[in-house]
């Protein structure tokens, strides 16, 4: 479990085939030193498992399900990426759950200044749509996110300087594949509603 507060952007070292993985890279000299084999670690969100550390570097194994679900396929040496450590007991929650099942990745329709603050405008799958509500949480590679806007076909959130600044959205460009995480409330609740018994005749 995250919080979808980025802790460090790092750096792709290498990103190498694997037998039927891949194997996966990272430079984080800021989270590294506190991190062991078998640690989980969001990368744009998507929840990896710590294969081995050698000194500030991690190396993860990244299968097919996620190359395909993920824009994690399309990293390449100084690619950057968001990073956070799992959720501990009794830490601090400042954004909202997010699993690190990345659900799809979805192009950037539009990325745009206005006072300072920037519009990103992602586009929307239709098969998602349904997860999307105004003011609702959603995990943009791995960033909690506040729904401001949806559209027919995409949704808009707005980026303080800050969350820029601090992720690897200070790179992102139109046309950009980021990894989205829908609400984890709005799954279960559909869920139950789904499994409701039918009203009595």
């Amino acid at each position: 479990m995250f919080t979808g507060l980025i802790e460090e952007v790092g750096t792709v070292v290498a990103f190498r085939a694997n037998g039927e993985a891949k194997r996966l890279e990272i430079a984080a000299p800021q989270l590294a030193g506190g991190i062991r084999v078998g640690d989980s670690v969001a990368v744009n969100g998507c929840c990896l498992t710590v294969a081995s550390r050698d000194g500030n570097q991690l190396t993860f194994d990244v299968l097919q399900e996620s190359l395909d679900r993920t824009n994690l396929k399309n990293l390449q040496p100084e690619s950057r990426v968001n990073l956070e450590l799992a959720l501990t007991v009794g830490a601090h929650l400042g954004g909202h759950f997010v699993q690190g099942h990345v659900d799809c990745a979805a192009p950037i329709l539009a990325f745009d200044e206005t006072g300072g603050d920037l519009r990103l405008e992602i586009e929307l799958p239709p098969e998602f749509a349904r997860y999307v509500a105004y003011k609702g949480s959603i995990a943009v590679n791995g960033i909690s996110l506040t729904v401001a806007e949806v559209l027919p076909k995409s949704f808009a959130v707005w980026i303080i300087p800050h969350t820029r600044a601090q992720t690897n959205l200070a790179t992102a460009r139109r046309g950009d594949l980021v990894n989205l995480e829908f609400d984890l409330l709005a799954k279960y609740v559909e869920r139950l509603l789904d499994r409701r018994d039918p009203p009595p005749k």
